[in-house]
């Protein structure tokens, strides 16, 4: 757990009633980004709690550690706005040297078989131009010239400012700007219950630390303000606070992905990422080809929702169920592969805020707000992509909810 000692006079804040000016619950990419960004701002002093042994741990270390480009996003969406900016942020800062995280603007395809997902790409190519992003089309006898494992029977949309990233060294580059800020780090670190004192307008959050294998005496926090950015358990985090009638029911989709080791040598198959165009009302991006940094291809996620209402239900092995599901869906671009090439390696979940049946309906953006009644208490829910991607973003603006 973390080791430090409560004193009034290292708290910054212009009450200097509680312990600390800022706790943030969730030490995953999104809130370390938002610790970092508090801590920075002159007069806070922040916590960040997780109740793992380092940060990053869950979703933030189970994706496909894309930069997203901002394409599928409606304009006016938290989605959208703040994949545009967090994906800039990181570009001009790697691109002036600020930024030492291992990454590639790579780009990527999103490739249609018929006359029907050419028509999404149309969909798509009209939302990037509207928020300007940049897009092009490549002629099928292009992309088959360049890339002929890949197959693209209709139309080829190319986004040049999608990217990979890696997920670990973004975590420990929002770290580091904590900590070099004197930031309070607290790992190991279980919260087990967060109350409101009206007469204070503070928290008092209960936490419960692990040493050694065991569990510490549970110890009393208090804080001007929270946020809440525990990704698949924040709505059991917002629910310990709300009172019944406002609270929130978690749903989890996971997301199964899967290495690939050719039976045979094919050669280059690709050097951009490749994406399928998703089903209608789908909840993900389809089954796509990505690779690692050092050229690895993986194929995933896929989509397989969990039927379970606690993150502590989670089981992270992949599914082999899944496999051959995922095979076919691959072979639509990429008729080469074989069904044993592919081999589950691992998944991840997406916090979801809609059921299966209210994402075929309408569209699920990030819910970042304060809730009302519960002044400085700050909710961040359905984190999921492009979460990674807007994290820079994400954290600037919660600290402008709180220093406008």
């Amino acid at each position: 757990m973390f080791k430090f000692v409560l004193k009034r006079n290292f708290h910054n804040s212009l009450r200097l009633n509680s312990d600390f000016s800022h706790v943030v619950i969730g030490g995953g990419i999104i809130g370390a980004s938002i610790a970092a960004e508090l801590q920075e701002h002159d007069g806070n002093s922040v916590l960040l709690i997780d109740k793992h042994e380092s940060l990053g741990m869950e979703t933030t270390s189970r994706n496909s550690e894309v930069i997203h480009a901002g394409l599928y996003y409606p304009p006016d969406s938290l989605k959208s706005k703040l994949c545009i900016l967090g994906k800039d942020k990181i570009y001009h800062a790697w691109e002036t040297n600020k930024f030492q995280v291992p990454l590639k603007k790579c780009g990527k395809w999103i490739v249609a078989q018929d006359d029907t997902e050419a028509e999404y790409l149309e969909k798509v190519k009209a939302i990037a131009d509207q928020v300007n992003v940049p897009v092009n089309y490549l002629s099928t006898s292009q992309a088959n010239s360049k890339f002929p494992l890949i197959r693209a029977n209709t139309a080829v949309l190319e986004s040049p400012t999608t990217g990979i990233i890696s997920a670990h060294d973004f975590v420990l580059f929002y770290q580091s700007r904590f900590e070099n800020s004197d930031g309070t780090l607290g790992l190991n670190t279980k919260l087990i219950n967060l109350e409101y004192n009206q007469g204070n307008s503070n928290y008092t959050l209960t936490v419960q630390g692990e040493e050694g294998g065991g569990e510490e005496e549970p110890m009393e926090i208090t804080s001007d303000n929270v946020v809440n950015a525990a990704g698949v358990y924040a709505q059991e985090v917002s629910n310990l606070l709300l009172p019944e009638e406002r609270h929130y029911k978690s749903y989890f989709a996971k997301g199964n992905y899967f290495s690939y080791s050719p039976e045979k040598p094919l050669g280059k198959i690709t050097d951009v990422l490749i994406y399928p165009c998703p089903n209608p009302n789908a909840s993900s991006l389809g089954t796509h080809l990505t690779f690692d940094l050092g050229g690895q291809l993986r194929f995933g996620p896929d989509l397989e929702w969990l039927d379970i209402e606690k993150a502590d239900d989670i089981d992270y092995t992949p599914n082999p169920a899944n496999l051959t599901k995922a095979y076919e869906a691959i072979k639509t671009y990429f008729p080469d592969i074989t069904l044993n090439s592919l081999n589950p390696a691992y998944s991840g979940v997406r916090p979801k805020i809609y059921s299966r049946e209210e994402n075929m309906k309408k569209f699920a953006d990030f819910i970042i707000k304060e809730e009302e009644g519960f002044p400085g208490f700050v909710n961040l829910l359905g984190m999921e992509s492009p979460g990674l991607t807007a994290s820079w973003a994400v954290g600037e603006y919660v600290k402008n909810m709180y220093h406008k």
